[in-house]
């Protein structure tokens, strides 16, 4: 045995680093181990570089729009690619490495780089160094998911990871999935300059959302020119140089789409086939996620899961959230668990989404008597002020306690908005604690309490 710890964390996503700061702050030894890239999903593949990115677009789209605010720019706009990337590289490198040169530097805390694999419930392999430790928590994360799709091996491909790395503008770019990792995209390369075709095998894009957003969100994104083929079974892959060809069978439109660049969008995996939990005994599900109770502990005690790699939540939020809960149960002597959270999210297109709680479809499958309201963005002061008046705000409240269920601001600042509702609900007060509160003019927030105020069966 080489070392003993009194926990080790495997993973420096975003649960993990702020975990080891709270256990070397009480006092205990922490081992941290990293195989890859520091940050996990968020800072190199997920967040940080799209959003980062998503900017660039959305200068680029304001440039074009130039006119209708009153000014002129002479000659046409020019995307030079490789510094749009060197852009957001700069932007992941500070974060990375500013998060491990925090942890080398961390008292109490050692860094291991390799891969992590288990030898006994509390022991772990890295290259040549075997550690054990009382507490275990896994913050492994996931990737993307690659189907099995019919050509998928004949043909080159992308993914949310390998897609950050191009430095050239694809011609015309197919994406696979017609979801939140594929609209943002999708919009993005459009506004940078490609042709986008959209692949979506459900009947709509965005099947968790309600009906209503999902469609102005289609709207929205085919008025700037991407194409959607929704329906789209058996899709088969196939190579027609310099083409790559996605085959659809769709109930109208040609049965294929031919483009420069190939995206896959259809969903993530987590990262646990290698950590030999096995021979831990640690319990995974049928798609691979560690099972977790409440309180993220596995089967195996004295052994946690949190993050992308537990399936009880996909975000870098609810991974943070994971640690909390976490810190909180062991170090503070509380009893936190994951049903506390509000389910929430955002869809960071223009206009971005903003979602909290349930959808209307779900209130109602589960029973619940609604009332809704909802008013397009076309009537909000501060949209049609900025010239941004795509979208629309929708409540849905619980006619007989008068809790808010859920909302979804799709529109300009919706993804910041929302953030009233969802105070409101994590205080457990009824709507119209909300309906009652003064808000500040101009805002799309200040709409909130009108839109209480118009409520309907």
């Amino acid at each position: 045995m080489d070392k003993i710890f009194d926990a080790i964390i495997v993973g420096a996503g975003q649960a993990g680093p702020s975990l080891a700061g709270r256990l070397t702050a009480a006092g205990k030894t922490v081992a941290i181990v990293e195989r890859h890239l520091f940050g996990g999903t968020c800072v190199n593949t997920g967040c940080t570089p799209t959003k980062t990115l998503i900017a660039s677009a959305e200068v680029a789209h304001q440039m074009r729009r130039a006119g209708d605010f009153g000014m002129r720019i002479r000659g046409d706009l020019s995307i030079d690619m490789p510094a749009v990337k060197a852009r957001m590289d700069a932007v992941v490198s500070n974060s990375r490495n500013g998060l491990e040169k925090w942890l080398r530097g961390m008292r109490g805390c050692s860094v291991y780089s390799g891969h992590a694999r288990f030898e006994s419930p509390h022991e772990l392999r890295i290259e040549d160094s075997l550690i054990s430790a009382e507490w275990i928590f896994l913050n492994v994360g996931g990737r993307a998911l690659v189907p099995a799709m019919p050509g998928i091996d004949r043909v080159p491909y992308l993914t949310n990871s390998s897609m950050l790395e191009l430095e050239t503008l694809p011609r015309h770019l197919l994406i696979v999935g017609g979801s939140y990792v594929g609209l943002e995209f999708g919009q993005m390369y459009r506004r940078f300059g490609s042709d986008v075709t959209v692949i979506e095998k459900g009947s709509r894009l965005l099947a968790r959302e309600d009906e209503d957003i999902a469609t102005e969100i289609h709207r929205v994104l085919e008025s700037e020119g991407i194409g959607f083929r929704t329906g789209a079974e058996c899709i088969r892959l196939s190579s027609r140089p310099p083409d790559i060809v996605v085959e659809v069978d769709c109930e109208s439109g040609d049965r294929e789409v031919a483009g420069s660049h190939v995206l896959l969008a259809v969903g993530r995996r987590p990262n646990t086939d290698d950590l030999g939990l096995e021979v831990a005994g640690i319990a995974v599900d049928a798609h691979g996620y560690i099972s977790v109770d409440e309180e993220l502990r596995t089967n195996v005690p004295g052994v946690w899961a949190l993050g992308d790699c537990n399936g009880r939540g996909a975000f870098t939020h609810t991974a943070y959230n994971d640690f909390e809960i976490v810190a909180a149960n062991l170090l503070d002597g509380e009893r936190r668990g994951v049903s506390d959270r509000i389910a929430c999210y955002g869809l960071f297109t223009d206009p971005p989404l903003g979602r909290a709680g349930l959808t209307e479809a779900e209130a109602r499958a589960r029973g619940r008597q609604v009332r809704i309201g909802k008013r397009p963005m076309t009537r909000v002061g501060r949209a049609v002020e900025k010239g941004e008046t795509n979208g629309l705000m929708k409540i849905i409240v619980d006619a007989e306690t008068q809790a808010i269920l859920g909302a979804a601001i799709l529109g300009v600042g919706g993804d910041e908005a929302v953030h009233g509702i969802l105070d409101t609900m994590s205080a457990r007060a009824p709507y119209t604690a909300l309906r009652r509160t003064m808000h500040i003019h101009p805002t799309v927030s200040e709409l909130i309490p009108t839109v209480l105020g118009e409520l309907n069966p």
